[in-house]
Protein backbone atom coordinates (compact mmCIF):
# COMPACT_ATOMS: atom_id res chain seq x y z
CA UNK A 1 0.00 0.00 0.00
CA UNK A 2 1.41 3.43 -0.93
CA UNK A 3 -1.36 5.70 0.41
CA UNK A 4 -2.79 6.27 3.91
CA UNK A 5 -4.89 8.83 5.72
CA UNK A 6 -4.93 9.94 9.36
CA UNK A 7 -6.54 12.89 11.12
CA UNK A 8 -5.31 15.80 13.21
CA UNK A 9 -6.60 19.24 14.24
CA UNK A 10 -5.70 22.82 13.32
CA UNK A 11 -6.48 25.62 15.76
CA UNK A 12 -7.83 29.03 14.77
CA UNK A 13 -8.21 30.97 17.99
CA UNK A 14 -9.86 28.53 20.37
CA UNK A 15 -11.75 26.64 17.67
CA UNK A 16 -10.44 23.36 16.36
CA UNK A 17 -10.80 22.25 12.73
CA UNK A 18 -10.34 18.63 11.66
CA UNK A 19 -7.48 18.19 9.18
CA UNK A 20 -6.98 15.14 6.96
CA UNK A 21 -3.34 14.08 6.82
CA UNK A 22 -2.68 12.09 3.62
CA UNK A 23 0.61 10.40 2.77
CA UNK A 24 1.39 9.18 -0.75
CA UNK A 25 4.55 7.24 -1.63
CA UNK A 26 5.23 7.86 -5.31
CA UNK A 27 7.67 5.01 -5.80
CA UNK A 28 11.11 5.13 -7.43
CA UNK A 29 12.83 8.43 -8.05
CA UNK A 30 14.84 11.02 -6.24
CA UNK A 31 14.31 10.88 -2.48
CA UNK A 32 12.18 13.88 -1.52
CA UNK A 33 9.43 14.82 0.92
CA UNK A 34 6.93 17.52 -0.02
CA UNK A 35 4.56 18.97 2.57
CA UNK A 36 1.55 20.81 1.11
CA UNK A 37 -1.51 22.51 2.61
CA UNK A 38 -0.40 25.93 3.98
CA UNK A 39 2.09 24.72 6.61
CA UNK A 40 4.05 27.29 8.61
CA UNK A 41 7.79 27.13 9.33
CA UNK A 42 7.41 24.94 12.44
CA UNK A 43 5.23 22.50 10.52
CA UNK A 44 7.63 22.35 7.55
CA UNK A 45 10.35 21.33 10.01
CA UNK A 46 8.25 18.24 10.84
CA UNK A 47 9.99 16.36 7.98
CA UNK A 48 13.32 16.41 9.81
CA UNK A 49 11.82 15.68 13.23
CA UNK A 50 9.78 12.73 11.98
CA UNK A 51 12.66 11.27 9.94
CA UNK A 52 14.93 11.24 13.01
CA UNK A 53 12.12 9.91 15.25
CA UNK A 54 11.35 7.00 12.89
CA UNK A 55 14.98 5.98 12.48
CA UNK A 56 15.77 6.28 16.20
CA UNK A 57 12.67 4.20 17.02
CA UNK A 58 13.80 1.33 14.80
CA UNK A 59 11.31 2.04 11.99
CA UNK A 60 11.91 2.67 8.26
CA UNK A 61 11.96 6.01 6.49
CA UNK A 62 10.26 5.88 3.06
CA UNK A 63 12.37 6.20 -0.06
CA UNK A 64 11.49 7.87 -3.34
CA UNK A 65 9.02 10.70 -3.78
CA UNK A 66 6.83 11.31 -0.72
CA UNK A 67 3.95 13.79 -0.65
CA UNK A 68 2.16 14.68 2.60
CA UNK A 69 -1.02 16.70 2.15
CA UNK A 70 -2.88 18.56 4.89
CA UNK A 71 -6.42 19.40 3.89
CA UNK A 72 -8.42 21.55 3.68
CA UNK A 73 -5.55 23.38 1.98
CA UNK A 74 -7.16 26.79 2.53
CA UNK A 75 -6.88 26.50 6.32
CA UNK A 76 -3.62 27.90 7.78
CA UNK A 77 -1.79 25.32 9.87
CA UNK A 78 0.87 25.99 12.45
CA UNK A 79 2.84 24.30 15.18
CA UNK A 80 4.18 20.83 15.78
CA UNK A 81 0.96 19.09 16.83
CA UNK A 82 0.78 17.31 13.42
CA UNK A 83 3.90 15.16 14.03
CA UNK A 84 2.12 12.07 15.35
CA UNK A 85 -0.50 12.15 12.58
CA UNK A 86 2.12 12.52 9.82
CA UNK A 87 4.25 9.72 11.29
CA UNK A 88 1.21 7.45 11.53
CA UNK A 89 0.23 8.18 7.92
CA UNK A 90 3.76 7.43 6.65
CA UNK A 91 3.98 4.15 8.59
CA UNK A 92 0.58 3.04 7.31
CA UNK A 93 1.42 4.04 3.71
CA UNK A 94 4.58 1.89 3.86
CA UNK A 95 2.48 -1.02 5.17
CA UNK A 96 4.46 -1.22 8.42
CA UNK A 97 1.33 -0.80 10.57
CA UNK A 98 -2.31 -1.72 9.87
CA UNK A 99 -4.91 0.96 9.25
CA UNK A 100 -7.55 -0.60 11.52
CA UNK A 101 -6.92 1.55 14.58
CA UNK A 102 -6.35 4.73 12.58
CA UNK A 103 -9.92 4.80 11.27
CA UNK A 104 -11.89 7.60 12.99
CA UNK A 105 -8.88 8.31 15.22
CA UNK A 106 -7.27 11.71 15.74
CA UNK A 107 -3.55 11.86 16.53
CA UNK A 108 -2.22 14.99 18.27
CA UNK A 109 1.33 15.51 19.47
CA UNK A 110 4.90 16.56 18.77
CA UNK A 111 7.78 14.13 18.27
CA UNK A 112 11.28 14.56 19.62
CA UNK A 113 14.28 13.42 17.60
CA UNK A 114 14.54 10.35 19.83
CA UNK A 115 10.88 9.48 19.20
CA UNK A 116 9.45 10.78 22.46
CA UNK A 117 5.89 12.14 22.31
CA UNK A 118 5.70 15.67 23.63
CA UNK A 119 2.62 17.63 24.75
CA UNK A 120 1.30 20.54 22.70
CA UNK A 121 -1.00 23.49 23.33
CA UNK A 122 -4.69 23.57 22.53
CA UNK A 123 -5.53 19.88 22.99
CA UNK A 124 -8.82 20.53 24.82
CA UNK A 125 -10.48 22.72 22.13
CA UNK A 126 -9.09 20.38 19.48
CA UNK A 127 -10.66 17.30 21.09
CA UNK A 128 -13.95 19.14 21.64
CA UNK A 129 -14.13 20.14 17.95
CA UNK A 130 -13.30 16.64 16.71
CA UNK A 131 -15.79 15.03 19.10
CA UNK A 132 -18.51 17.33 17.73
CA UNK A 133 -17.72 15.94 14.26
CA UNK A 134 -18.08 12.34 15.39
CA UNK A 135 -14.51 11.30 16.28
CA UNK A 136 -14.40 9.17 19.41
CA UNK A 137 -10.75 8.15 19.78
CA UNK A 138 -7.73 10.37 20.35
CA UNK A 139 -4.03 9.61 20.64
CA UNK A 140 -2.03 12.19 22.61
CA UNK A 141 1.23 12.56 24.53
CA UNK A 142 1.28 11.74 28.28
CA UNK A 143 1.37 15.45 29.16
CA UNK A 144 -1.98 16.00 27.41
CA UNK A 145 -3.79 12.93 28.74
CA UNK A 146 -5.59 14.63 31.63
CA UNK A 147 -6.60 17.59 29.48
CA UNK A 148 -8.00 15.42 26.67
CA UNK A 149 -9.81 13.29 29.24
CA UNK A 150 -11.95 16.27 30.26
CA UNK A 151 -14.14 15.75 27.19
CA UNK A 152 -16.94 13.26 27.94
CA UNK A 153 -17.71 10.14 25.91
CA UNK A 154 -14.36 9.86 24.12
CA UNK A 155 -11.58 7.26 24.29
CA UNK A 156 -8.17 8.79 24.99
CA UNK A 157 -4.97 6.84 24.31
CA UNK A 158 -1.64 8.05 25.67
CA UNK A 159 1.62 7.10 23.96
CA UNK A 160 5.02 7.81 25.48
CA UNK A 161 6.95 7.65 22.21
CA UNK A 162 6.76 6.59 18.57
CA UNK A 163 7.53 2.97 19.47
CA UNK A 164 4.56 3.01 21.84
CA UNK A 165 2.36 4.39 19.03
CA UNK A 166 3.52 1.61 16.67
CA UNK A 167 2.84 -1.01 19.33
CA UNK A 168 -0.69 0.34 19.83
CA UNK A 169 -1.40 0.51 16.06
CA UNK A 170 -0.27 -3.13 15.76
CA UNK A 171 -2.81 -4.21 18.37
CA UNK A 172 -0.94 -3.77 21.64
CA UNK A 173 -1.88 -1.78 24.69
CA UNK A 174 -0.60 1.76 25.34
CA UNK A 175 1.90 2.34 28.11
CA UNK A 176 0.11 5.35 29.65
CA UNK A 177 -3.04 5.02 31.77
CA UNK A 178 -5.47 7.94 31.67
CA UNK A 179 -5.01 9.93 34.93
CA UNK A 180 -7.70 11.48 37.08
CA UNK A 181 -8.85 14.83 35.69
CA UNK A 182 -10.57 16.43 38.67
CA UNK A 183 -7.44 18.00 40.14
CA UNK A 184 -6.91 19.00 43.77
CA UNK A 185 -9.53 21.04 45.57
CA UNK A 186 -8.55 24.50 46.80
CA UNK A 187 -6.77 24.24 50.13
CA UNK A 188 -8.76 27.01 51.83
CA UNK A 189 -5.59 28.95 52.72
CA UNK A 190 -5.74 31.37 49.81
CA UNK A 191 -6.76 35.04 49.75
CA UNK A 192 -9.71 35.99 51.96
CA UNK A 193 -11.70 39.19 52.42
CA UNK A 194 -11.01 38.92 56.13
CA UNK A 195 -7.41 39.93 55.35
CA UNK A 196 -8.50 43.45 54.34
CA UNK A 197 -8.16 46.09 57.05
CA UNK A 198 -11.09 48.50 57.32
CA UNK A 199 -12.53 49.83 54.03
CA UNK A 200 -16.21 48.93 54.68
CA UNK A 201 -17.45 50.82 51.60
CA UNK A 202 -14.93 49.15 49.30
CA UNK A 203 -15.66 45.72 50.79
CA UNK A 204 -19.35 46.34 50.15
CA UNK A 205 -18.52 47.38 46.57
CA UNK A 206 -16.68 44.08 46.03
CA UNK A 207 -19.79 42.21 47.18
CA UNK A 208 -22.06 44.27 44.90
CA UNK A 209 -19.71 43.81 41.95
CA UNK A 210 -19.66 40.05 42.49
CA UNK A 211 -23.44 39.80 42.86
CA UNK A 212 -24.26 41.81 39.73
CA UNK A 213 -21.22 41.29 37.51
CA UNK A 214 -20.36 45.00 37.64
CA UNK A 215 -17.08 46.65 36.62
CA UNK A 216 -15.60 48.97 39.23
CA UNK A 217 -12.84 51.48 39.87
CA UNK A 218 -10.95 52.03 43.12
CA UNK A 219 -9.07 55.24 43.94
CA UNK A 220 -6.70 55.38 46.87
CA UNK A 221 -3.19 56.01 48.07
CA UNK A 222 -0.66 53.16 48.20
CA UNK A 223 -1.30 50.79 51.09
CA UNK A 224 -5.05 51.34 51.34
CA UNK A 225 -5.86 47.83 50.08
CA UNK A 226 -6.78 48.27 46.41
CA UNK A 227 -4.82 45.24 45.20
CA UNK A 228 -5.93 43.14 48.18
CA UNK A 229 -9.58 43.79 47.39
CA UNK A 230 -9.20 43.08 43.68
CA UNK A 231 -7.40 39.80 44.33
CA UNK A 232 -10.21 38.72 46.65
CA UNK A 233 -13.07 39.39 44.24
CA UNK A 234 -12.73 35.88 42.69
CA UNK A 235 -13.07 34.34 46.16
CA UNK A 236 -16.66 35.60 46.48
CA UNK A 237 -17.71 34.82 42.89
CA UNK A 238 -19.65 31.59 42.23
CA UNK A 239 -17.67 28.60 40.97
CA UNK A 240 -17.74 28.08 37.23
CA UNK A 241 -20.35 25.78 35.74
CA UNK A 242 -19.38 22.86 33.46
CA UNK A 243 -19.64 24.88 30.24
CA UNK A 244 -17.83 27.88 31.71
CA UNK A 245 -15.06 25.63 33.05
CA UNK A 246 -14.44 24.08 29.64
CA UNK A 247 -14.42 27.50 27.94
CA UNK A 248 -11.91 28.95 30.42
CA UNK A 249 -9.79 25.81 30.31
CA UNK A 250 -9.74 25.83 26.49
CA UNK A 251 -8.35 29.38 26.45
CA UNK A 252 -5.59 28.54 28.91
CA UNK A 253 -4.88 25.36 26.95
CA UNK A 254 -4.23 27.42 23.81
CA UNK A 255 -2.17 29.92 25.82
CA UNK A 256 -0.12 27.14 27.43
CA UNK A 257 -0.94 28.30 30.97
CA UNK A 258 -2.90 25.32 32.30
CA UNK A 259 -1.64 24.17 35.72
CA UNK A 260 -0.26 20.63 35.31
CA UNK A 261 -1.82 19.32 38.53
CA UNK A 262 -5.35 20.62 37.81
CA UNK A 263 -6.19 20.76 34.09
CA UNK A 264 -9.82 21.82 34.67
CA UNK A 265 -10.29 25.45 35.72
CA UNK A 266 -13.27 25.47 38.09
CA UNK A 267 -12.70 28.80 39.88
CA UNK A 268 -13.05 32.22 38.21
CA UNK A 269 -9.65 33.07 36.69
CA UNK A 270 -7.77 36.22 37.68
CA UNK A 271 -5.43 38.16 35.38
CA UNK A 272 -3.41 41.21 36.40
CA UNK A 273 -1.25 42.62 33.58
CA UNK A 274 1.64 44.97 34.35
CA UNK A 275 1.25 48.62 33.39
CA UNK A 276 4.00 48.21 30.77
CA UNK A 277 1.94 45.57 28.92
CA UNK A 278 1.39 46.05 25.21
CA UNK A 279 -1.94 46.02 23.39
CA UNK A 280 -1.18 42.55 22.00
CA UNK A 281 -0.49 41.13 25.45
CA UNK A 282 -3.81 42.50 26.72
CA UNK A 283 -6.23 41.56 23.93
CA UNK A 284 -4.12 38.96 22.11
CA UNK A 285 -2.14 38.83 18.91
CA UNK A 286 1.33 37.99 17.70
CA UNK A 287 2.96 37.27 14.37
CA UNK A 288 2.30 33.82 12.95
CA UNK A 289 0.62 32.02 15.84
CA UNK A 290 -2.06 34.30 17.32
CA UNK A 291 -2.20 33.85 21.10
CA UNK A 292 -4.92 34.95 23.55
CA UNK A 293 -4.19 37.95 25.76
CA UNK A 294 -4.95 38.74 29.39
CA UNK A 295 -8.51 39.79 28.53
CA UNK A 296 -9.25 36.29 27.23
CA UNK A 297 -7.33 34.57 30.03
CA UNK A 298 -9.73 36.35 32.41
CA UNK A 299 -12.79 34.94 30.58
CA UNK A 300 -15.52 34.21 33.18
CA UNK A 301 -13.26 35.81 35.78
CA UNK A 302 -11.61 39.09 36.75
CA UNK A 303 -9.23 41.36 34.84
CA UNK A 304 -7.41 43.64 37.28
CA UNK A 305 -5.82 46.77 35.81
CA UNK A 306 -3.66 48.20 38.59
CA UNK A 307 -2.12 51.67 38.25
CA UNK A 308 -4.57 52.26 35.38
CA UNK A 309 -3.37 55.78 34.43
CA UNK A 310 0.13 54.40 33.83
CA UNK A 311 -1.13 52.14 31.03
CA UNK A 312 -1.01 53.47 27.50
CA UNK A 313 -4.31 55.10 26.58
CA UNK A 314 -4.59 52.94 23.46
CA UNK A 315 -4.02 49.83 25.57
CA UNK A 316 -6.85 50.75 27.95
CA UNK A 317 -9.21 51.70 25.12
CA UNK A 318 -8.63 48.30 23.50
CA UNK A 319 -10.68 46.87 26.38
CA UNK A 320 -13.82 48.64 25.19
CA UNK A 321 -14.62 46.04 22.51
CA UNK A 322 -14.45 42.98 24.79
CA UNK A 323 -16.40 44.84 27.50
CA UNK A 324 -19.23 45.43 25.03
CA UNK A 325 -19.12 42.23 22.96
CA UNK A 326 -17.60 39.68 25.34
CA UNK A 327 -15.01 38.68 22.75
CA UNK A 328 -11.88 39.88 20.96
CA UNK A 329 -11.76 39.81 17.15
CA UNK A 330 -8.28 39.95 15.60
CA UNK A 331 -8.08 40.35 11.83
CA UNK A 332 -5.08 38.92 10.02
CA UNK A 333 -4.25 38.69 6.32
CA UNK A 334 -4.95 34.95 6.18
CA UNK A 335 -7.79 34.68 8.69
CA UNK A 336 -9.82 36.33 11.43
CA UNK A 337 -9.34 34.98 14.93
CA UNK A 338 -11.93 35.32 17.71
CA UNK A 339 -11.16 34.79 21.40
CA UNK A 340 -13.86 34.82 24.11
CA UNK A 341 -13.30 37.63 26.63
CA UNK A 342 -16.25 38.09 28.99
CA UNK A 343 -14.73 39.33 32.23
CA UNK A 344 -15.29 41.74 35.10
CA UNK A 345 -12.99 44.74 34.88
CA UNK A 346 -11.49 46.09 38.10
CA UNK A 347 -9.32 49.19 37.80
CA UNK A 348 -7.23 50.80 40.52
CA UNK A 349 -5.47 54.15 40.54
CA UNK A 350 -3.68 56.50 42.88
CA UNK A 351 -5.50 59.80 43.49
CA UNK A 352 -2.70 61.76 41.79
CA UNK A 353 0.79 61.28 40.30
CA UNK A 354 2.56 61.80 43.65
CA UNK A 355 0.19 59.28 45.33
CA UNK A 356 0.30 61.15 48.66
CA UNK A 357 -2.97 61.30 50.60
CA UNK A 358 -4.98 64.49 51.14
CA UNK A 359 -3.04 67.46 52.51
CA UNK A 360 0.33 65.87 51.69
CA UNK A 361 -0.37 66.00 47.94
CA UNK A 362 1.79 68.48 46.03
CA UNK A 363 0.29 67.94 42.55
CA UNK A 364 -1.19 70.98 40.75
CA UNK A 365 -4.80 70.64 39.62
CA UNK A 366 -3.78 70.58 35.96
CA UNK A 367 -1.38 67.72 36.55
CA UNK A 368 -4.09 65.72 38.31
CA UNK A 369 -6.44 66.28 35.35
CA UNK A 370 -3.79 65.14 32.88
CA UNK A 371 -3.11 62.09 35.03
CA UNK A 372 -6.74 60.93 34.96
CA UNK A 373 -7.30 61.93 31.34
CA UNK A 374 -5.28 58.83 30.40
CA UNK A 375 -8.43 56.87 31.26
CA UNK A 376 -10.82 57.82 28.46
CA UNK A 377 -14.41 58.86 29.02
CA UNK A 378 -15.85 55.97 26.96
CA UNK A 379 -13.99 53.49 29.17
CA UNK A 380 -15.15 55.22 32.37
CA UNK A 381 -18.71 55.08 31.00
CA UNK A 382 -18.46 51.30 31.25
CA UNK A 383 -17.66 51.42 34.98
CA UNK A 384 -20.67 50.90 37.28
CA UNK A 385 -19.00 51.39 40.67
CA UNK A 386 -16.44 54.01 41.70
CA UNK A 387 -15.04 53.92 45.23
CA UNK A 388 -12.35 55.96 46.99
CA UNK A 389 -10.38 54.14 49.67
CA UNK A 390 -9.32 56.13 52.73
CA UNK A 391 -6.04 55.52 54.61
CA UNK A 392 -6.31 52.79 57.23
CA UNK A 393 -6.71 54.19 60.74
CA UNK A 394 -4.73 53.13 63.79
CA UNK A 395 -7.83 51.51 65.31
CA UNK A 396 -8.45 49.46 62.15
CA UNK A 397 -4.81 48.39 62.04
CA UNK A 398 -4.90 47.10 65.64
CA UNK A 399 -8.43 45.64 65.51
CA UNK A 400 -9.07 41.98 66.26
CA UNK A 401 -9.17 40.28 62.82
CA UNK A 402 -11.04 37.22 64.13
CA UNK A 403 -14.30 39.17 63.78
CA UNK A 404 -13.67 40.19 60.16
CA UNK A 405 -16.21 38.79 57.69
CA UNK A 406 -14.57 36.05 55.58
CA UNK A 407 -15.04 35.47 51.87
CA UNK A 408 -17.14 32.37 52.52
CA UNK A 409 -19.88 34.38 54.25
CA UNK A 410 -19.91 37.05 51.54
CA UNK A 411 -19.94 34.38 48.82
CA UNK A 412 -23.13 32.91 50.30
CA UNK A 413 -24.90 36.27 49.99
CA UNK A 414 -23.56 36.71 46.46
CA UNK A 415 -24.83 33.26 45.50
CA UNK A 416 -28.30 34.01 46.89
CA UNK A 417 -28.44 37.35 45.04
CA UNK A 418 -27.40 35.72 41.77
CA UNK A 419 -30.10 33.09 42.26
CA UNK A 420 -32.73 35.84 42.59
CA UNK A 421 -31.41 37.59 39.50
CA UNK A 422 -31.35 34.27 37.64
CA UNK A 423 -35.04 33.68 38.39
CA UNK A 424 -35.93 37.16 37.15
CA UNK A 425 -33.78 36.83 34.00
CA UNK A 426 -34.92 33.29 33.18
CA UNK A 427 -35.77 32.99 29.51
CA UNK A 428 -33.44 35.86 28.54
CA UNK A 429 -29.87 35.63 27.21
CA UNK A 430 -28.51 37.46 30.29
CA UNK A 431 -27.36 36.00 33.57
CA UNK A 432 -26.32 39.08 35.57
CA UNK A 433 -27.80 42.53 36.09
CA UNK A 434 -24.78 44.23 34.54
CA UNK A 435 -25.39 42.47 31.22
CA UNK A 436 -29.00 43.62 30.68
CA UNK A 437 -29.27 46.34 27.95
CA UNK A 438 -30.67 49.66 29.12
CA UNK A 439 -33.75 49.64 26.88
CA UNK A 440 -34.78 46.16 28.01
CA UNK A 441 -33.97 47.04 31.62
CA UNK A 442 -36.39 49.99 31.65
CA UNK A 443 -39.11 48.27 29.62
CA UNK A 444 -39.20 44.79 31.14
CA UNK A 445 -37.96 45.33 34.70
CA UNK A 446 -39.70 48.40 36.20
CA UNK A 447 -38.50 49.79 39.53
CA UNK A 448 -40.42 51.61 42.27
CA UNK A 449 -41.53 55.17 41.34
CA UNK A 450 -39.46 56.56 44.24
CA UNK A 451 -36.31 55.07 42.68
CA UNK A 452 -37.00 56.81 39.38
CA UNK A 453 -37.58 60.13 41.17
CA UNK A 454 -34.15 59.92 42.83
CA UNK A 455 -32.37 59.37 39.52
CA UNK A 456 -34.61 61.90 37.76
CA UNK A 457 -33.60 64.65 40.20
CA UNK A 458 -29.92 63.82 39.65
CA UNK A 459 -30.47 63.96 35.89
CA UNK A 460 -32.21 67.35 36.14
CA UNK A 461 -29.21 68.69 38.05
CA UNK A 462 -26.82 67.42 35.38
CA UNK A 463 -25.23 64.96 37.81
CA UNK A 464 -25.91 61.88 35.70
CA UNK A 465 -26.40 61.11 32.01
CA UNK A 466 -29.00 58.85 30.39
CA UNK A 467 -26.39 56.11 30.08
CA UNK A 468 -25.46 56.67 33.72
CA UNK A 469 -29.10 56.18 34.73
CA UNK A 470 -29.09 52.76 33.09
CA UNK A 471 -25.92 51.81 34.94
CA UNK A 472 -27.30 53.06 38.25
CA UNK A 473 -30.49 51.06 37.67
CA UNK A 474 -28.46 47.89 37.13
CA UNK A 475 -26.64 48.49 40.41
CA UNK A 476 -29.97 49.22 42.13
CA UNK A 477 -31.31 45.85 41.00
CA UNK A 478 -28.22 44.16 42.43
CA UNK A 479 -28.73 45.96 45.75
CA UNK A 480 -32.34 44.78 45.77
CA UNK A 481 -31.25 41.20 45.07
CA UNK A 482 -28.76 41.34 47.96
CA UNK A 483 -31.48 42.72 50.25
CA UNK A 484 -34.03 40.11 49.14
CA UNK A 485 -36.46 42.71 47.78
CA UNK A 486 -38.69 42.31 44.75
CA UNK A 487 -37.84 45.70 43.21
CA UNK A 488 -35.40 48.53 43.89
CA UNK A 489 -36.76 51.45 45.87
CA UNK A 490 -35.55 54.89 46.89
CA UNK A 491 -32.80 53.56 49.16
CA UNK A 492 -31.31 51.28 46.50
CA UNK A 493 -31.46 53.99 43.82
CA UNK A 494 -29.78 56.58 46.05
CA UNK A 495 -26.94 54.24 47.01
CA UNK A 496 -26.56 53.05 43.40
CA UNK A 497 -26.21 56.69 42.28
CA UNK A 498 -23.62 57.31 45.01
CA UNK A 499 -21.61 54.29 43.89
CA UNK A 500 -21.84 55.21 40.21
CA UNK A 501 -20.81 58.83 40.83
CA UNK A 502 -18.04 57.98 43.29
CA UNK A 503 -19.76 59.68 46.24
CA UNK A 504 -20.27 56.61 48.41
CA UNK A 505 -17.38 57.22 50.82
Amino acid sequence: MSFARTHCLALVGVRGHVVEVEADLGGAGENSVTLVGLPDAALREARDRIRAALVNSGERWPTGTVVVSLSPASLPKSGSLFDLAIAGALLAAMGDVPLDRLTDTVLIGELGLDGRARPVRGVLPAVVAAAEQGFKRFVVAPGNLAEAGLVPDVDVVGVTDLADLCRWMRGGEPACPVPETTGPEPSGHGPDLADVLGQPVARRAVEIAAAGGHNFLMLGSPGTGKSLLAERLPTVLPRLGPTESLEATAIHSVAGTLPPDAPLISLPPFAAPHHTSTRASIIGGGSGHVAPGCASKAHHGVLFVDEAPQFGRGVLDSLREPLERGEVVLARAASTVTFPARFQLVMAANPCPCARPGPLCTCPAGERRRYFSRISGPLLDRIDLKVELQPVTRAELLADRSFAEPSEVVADRVRAARDRAGERLAGTPWRTNAAVPGTRLRREFPVEPEALRVLGRAMDLGQISARGVDRALRVAWTLADLAGRDRPGEEEAAYAFALWSGRAW
